[in-house]
């Protein structure tokens, strides 16, 4: 007489001794590759950052504090890939050492099997949610806004005696001599920040000081030298004591944030006060592919299962059916790139970005686990009918 297979225990929320088994692999193995993938690419873009160091004398507590601020972002975007590896890794592995087959021969249907991957899909889902909802914009805006530090206030007092120092773009300071008590001797001050106004300005000795949280100059026994535009003359302008703002125009509270460091809220309700109609566009589509882009984990986990679970094992179907879930995940990545360009244009488009990165996971779902299901009907109609 048939035996039908036990419908309750696939869904039954207790982790079985192979599901932790199972799933302990998949944890670590995605812990592991995530934090390493995660610590190389931080070491390759932290290179960007090498000349504040270098340039502007900042210490190595001071780079590892901006450039720690950009790993969050950096595991956002790894983390389904990593997924992916993870899974196909373990379960490919599984199947080689033959230890899926036992498996299946102790009676597990194929989503029992891939219940611990479903389970390190959902928990990858979920940090990447977490991530790019809360954790990445604060620390985006919180990098943004250190970096603006540096670079507008903190450069003006690592100016060098004797060196040519770059404060700004458009702002270059030269001090021939700097005292212990902080007093400057020899100045000269290149100031473009005025379009059609540049100046030159020299002074005899002057001081550094901060109003208002910005730096400042104080000069002493100086003068402006000025090239009017529209005449072409030279004006002089000589003073006994004048203030500069060493900082750029835009002061630290006028920043104006990107869509980077918005929240949910503020991209989909934004202040249209301070940003255009085209801004707004871009607001909405960076708001989608925050929501959307983390079921990415979900799909090509589903994927490498695919890659790993479906089908009979064999030595060429073991390798050809990893290179084929690579393809589609590249393939999958690359139009959910393309799809978001486009809709970055058109938004009626939007919707797709949902099903670029939701829908291979369900289809891949639909085709592992969909002939159980319709397997367990039959059966189960055979097992009722003998005790009718």
């Amino acid at each position: 007489m048939p035996v039908a297979r036990p419908v309750p225990d696939r869904l039954a929320l207790r982790l079985s001794i192979l599901d932790r088994y199972v799933l302990r692999q998949l944890l670590l193995a995605l812990v592991a590759s995530t934090g390493a993938l995660a610590v190389l690419i931080w070491l390759t873009q932290s290179l960007h950052f090498v000349s504040l160091v270098v340039g502007r004398g900042l210490s190595l507590r001071v780079f590892l504090e901006l450039t720690s601020l950009l790993i969050p972002s950096f595991v956002a975007v790894i983390l389904p890939i990593t997924t992916f590896v993870v899974v196909q890794f373990i379960y490919q592995r599984l199947g080689t050492d033959r230890e899926l087959t036992v498996m299946q021969a102790a009676g597990l249907s194929p989503v029992m099997m891939a219940r611990p991957g479903l389970l390190c899909a959902s928990i990858a889902t979920g940090l990447c949610l977490i991530l790019n909802i809360w954790i990445v914009p604060v620390s985006y805006h919180a990098f943004r806004q250190y970096e603006f530090q540096i670079r507008n206030r903190m450069a003006a007092f690592l100016i060098q005696d004797g060196v040519f120092t770059q404060v700004s773009d458009n702002m270059t300071v030269y001090i021939r001599a700097r005292d212990k008590d902080g007093t400057l001797h020899g100045i000269m001050v290149e100031d473009d920040r005025t379009p059609g106004a540049e100046a030159t300005i020299l002074a005899e000795d002057g001081n550094l000081l901060v109003t208002g949280d910005q730096p400042r100059v104080v000069l002493f026994n100086g003068s402006r030298q000025e090239i009017d535009s529209h005449t072409g003359r030279l004006n002089v302008l000589t003073f006994a004591r004048n203030t500069i703002d060493l900082s750029s125009p835009h002061g630290a509270h006028t920043r104006q944030p990107d869509a980077n460091e918005l929240s949910i809220a503020e991209l989909l309700h934004p202040d249209m006060r301070l940003y255009s109609r085209r801004d707004e566009s871009k607001m909405f589509i960076e708001a989608w592919r925050r929501l959307s882009t983390p079921f990415c984990a979900f799909s090509f986990a589903m994927i490498g299962l695919v890659g790993a679970m479906g089908g009979n094992y064999s030595r060429q179907a073991s390798i050809l059916r990893p290179v084929l879930a690579i393809l589609g995940v590249v393939a999958v990545q690359a139009l959910t790139l393309l799809v978001q360009n486009l809709a970055s244009r058109n938004l009626q488009l939007m919707p797709l970005m949902w099903i670029c990165t939701l829908g291979p996971g369900l289809v891949c779902a639909a085709i592992l686990f969909v002939p159980e299901f319709r397997s367990d009907r039959p059966t189960a109609r055979a097992v009722r009918g003998p005790r009718a």
